[in-house]
């Protein structure tokens, strides 16, 4: 292998870089990244020392276990919402609720730290929605197809005598005696 038809760095981290924005771009990237933040401090600051010279001050509560079970949780949901868009709506949901949670349970949710990451992040996993695929450059040159939003009128309705009238000559839900169709095409 030459040195010309190597990649060369620049290239392969350009490729990564446009994979990933790929990736991203089909999940809730955002609403997740949040929540996962949510959780570190939900879980870490129940748990913390700090000192101040000789004097130590411990920031945990009677509800720690709870703590960090929020906080666990809320890094797991952020993760869902990552590997499973398609559950992003729960896990925003969820997210939201023991954000709220954590406000009780967790030293006002992580001093409104991790409160705030979890509802924004919940609320982004929430409201986040997959885009429409791009139309490619042969679906450009043809028109859309047309829909047609209400009632179907006849413009030509059919003759009071023909197909359909109840005459039990022209059954179209079975074969018919006089002619042999089935109603749904004649083979033939």
């Amino acid at each position: 292998m030459s040195a010309d038809t190597r990649p060369r760095l620049i290239e392969t981290i350009g490729r990564k870089r446009l994979s990933f924005r790929e990736w991203r771009g089909h999940r809730p990237f955002w609403g997740g990244m949040l929540t996962l933040l949510a959780g570190i401090p939900i879980m870490y600051i129940p748990y913390a020392n700090l000192t101040i010279g000789s004097l130590t001050v411990r920031m945990a509560t009677t509800a720690g276990a709870g703590s960090l079970i929020i906080g666990v949780l809320l890094v797991v949901l952020g993760l869902t919402m990552w590997f499973q868009p398609a559950s992003r709506v729960f896990a925003g949901v969820a997210a939201i609720l023991l954000s709220l949670v954590s406000l009780v349970v967790s030293n006002f949710g992580a001093f409104l730290i991790g409160f705030l990451l979890g509802l924004i992040g919940g609320a982004l996993g929430v409201s986040w929605a997959p885009g429409k695929a791009d139309r490619s450059a042969d679906d450009a040159e043809q028109p859309a197809p047309r829909t047609i939003a209400g009632p179907v009128v006849a413009t030509h309705p059919a003759p009071a005598d023909g197909p359909g009238s109840g005459n039990g000559l022209d059954d179209l839900s079975g074969t018919s005696p006089t002619n042999g169709t089935n109603g749904r095409h004649r083979a033939g």
